[in-house]
């Protein structure tokens, strides 16, 4: 299937994504409260260089030249989070009503220039309080969250309509609990299975409470999810990769559509079952009207000499500043399983992109094929899964704009508009200017097979 046959769907919701600590700045401003990331990034030793998002884009008191740069590019919706420090300082109680001001000027000024919010609720930052009580790990961050749910959701539900309750519930788990490579920094494993089980069950206890509160809600979650591959056809690289995939993919997406972890995953599920009260599993499975899929590269693995999977890197492959394989192959193939095996009444590309070392020229401009390169080859493999009958509604790039990028500081740069950090300054790259005039045509493509 050549470029010149892939259509998208009429109201394809054509976007972009960012988060909360990554842009908006501010920390101690009206009210905000501190946030595991606030901590986390001031512990020497923690990001790259010492940097933090105290600053980050300036969103905060910048967001109106933030949305102009939306409308210039022709963006359906706008993706961002909710910083749950912003709402309840403390993590519970009293309800910071500056912080919901702010989202609402947001919201309002999206809705005035033409662009759906989607709004996650829980994008890392969980208020530094919580943490002090036990974190994720502690079942009663579950109430705390479905308190901060409510709270945001009465404020904004009358304007906003998509909601999705976490953003990469295995990162929040493994990287902040497990491998301390992200806030709040623990490295334990039991942490781990604690908090993903937690982040689960407050996903799907905030359902009900959403839709209580948005009357014609769409609710969904976002899974990072990396298609698997062995690295041979042996049968210990094919069992390999099956666990990795169990690890990456299916220990979130199972309990969520089949409501249970997976049996195979033998090594978690001693840990995972005395975690599991009854009415768990049924909660965590409580129906969705959508999925949200983060994906950027794909994972290559062989069995190790005790058959744990080990990840390989493919020789001859192009890779980005993160050294992630392109490889958009692997988003269709990941779109046409998640279709088939869980069944998503829709799946949203809720991120996707990539970071590459951008340089301004003498003229100021930044130039970016590999990254207009990667863009086209992923939305292309998304409109080959929309012909194979996979329902896609929408795709986001991520991101808007170049930001602190968590343990990796403000060193990678993964924006269609460049940050100049010193001033500011935001500057369209290339990839804007392509991503601008390729919704444009798909647009106008759409309006026309409407009237044709």
């Amino acid at each position: 299937m050549n470029r010149d046959e892939i259509r998208f769907p009429p109201d394809f919701a054509w976007g972009a994504s960012t988060a909360s600590y990554q842009i908006e700045g501010a920390v101690r401003e009206d009210g905000r409260g501190e946030s595991i990331w606030d901590r986390f990034a001031a512990t020497s030793g923690k990001v790259r260089n010492g940097e933090t998002g105290e600053m980050a884009c300036d969103h905060y008191h910048r967001y109106r030249d933030d949305v102009a740069l939306m409308r210039d590019l022709g963006l359906r919706a706008y993706r961002f989070s909710v910083a749950w420090p912003r709402i309840l300082p403390e993590g519970r109680g009293p309800v910071n009503s500056k912080g919901l001001d702010f989202y609402e000027r947001l919201v309002d000024l999206l809705l005035a220039s033409g662009i759906e919010p989607y709004v996650t609720l829980y994008h890392w930052d969980l208020p530094q309080t919580l943490e002090d009580q036990g974190g994720w790990p502690n079942r009663s961050t579950v109430d705390a969250y479905l308190e901060y749910v409510a709270a945001v959701t009465h404020r904004l539900g009358d304007r906003v309509k998509y909601w999705l309750t976490h953003n990469e519930p295995w990162v929040a788990a493994w990287l902040g609990y497990g491998w301390g490579h992200h806030a709040p920094g623990r490295t334990s494993r039991d942490d781990a299975i604690r908090a993903g089980h937690h982040l689960l069950l407050s996903h799907g206890l905030a359902v009900p409470v959403i839709r209580s509160e948005v009357t014609d809600a769409q609710v969904g979650i976002t899974l990072n999810l990396t298609p698997t591959y062995p690295e041979s056809d042996s049968e210990e690289d094919a069992a390999a990769a099956l666990a990795a995939d169990g690890f990456l993919n299916r220990w979130f997406l199972d309990p969520i559509f089949h409501g249970a972890y997976p049996d195979d995953m033998a090594e978690f599920r001693g840990q995972i079952e005395p975690l599991i009260k009854p009415g768990d599993m049924e909660a965590i499975a409580a129906p969705i009207d959508f999925l949200g899929v983060n994906n950027y590269s794909r994972n290559v693995v062989k069995a190790g000499p005790d058959g744990r999977p080990i990840h390989t890197r493919p020789e001859q492959s192009e890779y980005t500043d993160m050294d992630w394989e392109v490889f958009p192959q692997g988003l269709y193939d990941l779109l046409v399983r998640v279709h088939s095996d869980y069944g998503p009444k829709q799946i949203y590309i809720t991120e996707n992109g990539a970071a590459f070392p951008d340089v301004r020229t003498h003229h100021g401009a930044i130039e970016d094929p590999e990254r207009r390169d990667y863009i086209e080859a992923h939305v292309l493999a998304v409109g080959r899964a929309i012909a194979a009958g996979v329902p896609v509604a929408g795709h986001f790039v991520w991101s808007l704009l170049d930001n602190f990028e968590w343990g990796y500081g403000y060193s990678k740069r993964f924006g269609l508009v460049y940050i100049e950090y010193p001033t500011l300054e935001r500057v369209p790259k290339g990839s804007f200017e392509w991503y601008r005039d390729f919704i444009a045509r798909s647009t106008a493509g759409e309006a026309a097979a409407r009237t044709a």
